[in-house]
């Protein structure tokens, strides 16, 4: 029977990188996204031209109900051999212009979600005793960037989020880490002025989503069997 990888956020950008490549490392996939199942078409056919077998969810991550009954309904009492968090929306603004709704939602997806969907699936891998989760947090996570108090703080709580389960369920043998991106071309990152950030990147250069896949590759793969509760950054010398 084969490994089975769920993808939070699969239908694009780093999500889908990360789908993508999971499926050619040999996990059949279940791919999550918000609104609609033809975000995950190409997911689906890149999954199944590596030979394995994909499942699509469409609910949101902030609905708890919903995101229990969708899991419950793929896996019963069982859970997948990787869980890949990487819901995740910006709603920037200073913070003293910061609208209620702003915060609201930055902090409903980006870490309640984390909640909604990786807790109901925790116990079925701590029977199993194996499992790998990898929570996608951000550079600004890790510094706090001006214009995004409220994204900041839903990042970085998923590190926080990160840490303290590791500690919780590593005796269970389920590592769980965070990979934290810098400028990434996706387009969430489309409209941001390259002219101004770029300068401050040592290696000079915006980086690509399937970099990031590459580094969620590793964390669920054989060789970082002894990494727990890290943060792998993947930012070109932005945050050092």
């Amino acid at each position: 029977m084969g490994k089975t990888a769920l993808v939070i956020g699969a239908g694009r950008g780093i999500g889908k990188a990360i789908a993508l490549r999971l499926a050619r490392d040999g996990f059949d996939l279940v791919g999550t996204a918000s609104r609609d199942a033809a975000s995950l078409a190409e997911v689906r056919k890149g999954t199944e031209e590596a030979g394995r077998r994909f499942t699509g969810l469409v609910f949101s991550v902030e609905d708890r109900a919903a995101a229990a009954e969708a899991l419950t309904g793929c896996f019963g009492e069982d859970a997948p051999e990787v869980i890949v968090y990487n819901a995740g929306i910006a709603r920037d603004n200073l913070f003293v212009f910061m609208s209620p709704e702003e915060w609201d939602a930055v902090i409903r997806t980006n870490l309640d979600g984390f909640y909604n969907t990786v807790q109901p699936l925790l116990m079925g891998m701590m029977a199993r005793r194996s499992g790998r989760i990898v929570a996608i947090s951000s550079a600004s996570g890790q510094t706090g960037q001006g214009g995004q108090v409220n994204y900041s703080a839903s990042k970085a709580g998923l590190i926080g989020a990160v840490k303290a389960l590791a500690r919780e369920v590593g005796r269970k043998n389920i590592l769980v880490n965070a990979v934290a991106p810098g400028f990434i071309e996706t387009a969430m990152t489309a409209d941001l002025p390259r002219e101004k950030i770029l300068p401050l990147i040592p290696l000079n250069r915006s980086g690509h989503p399937e970099e990031v896949a590459g580094v969620v590759s590793f964390l669920c793969g054989p060789d970082s069997a002894y990494i727990q509760g890290q943060v792998l950054a993947v930012n070109g010398g932005l945050v050092m």
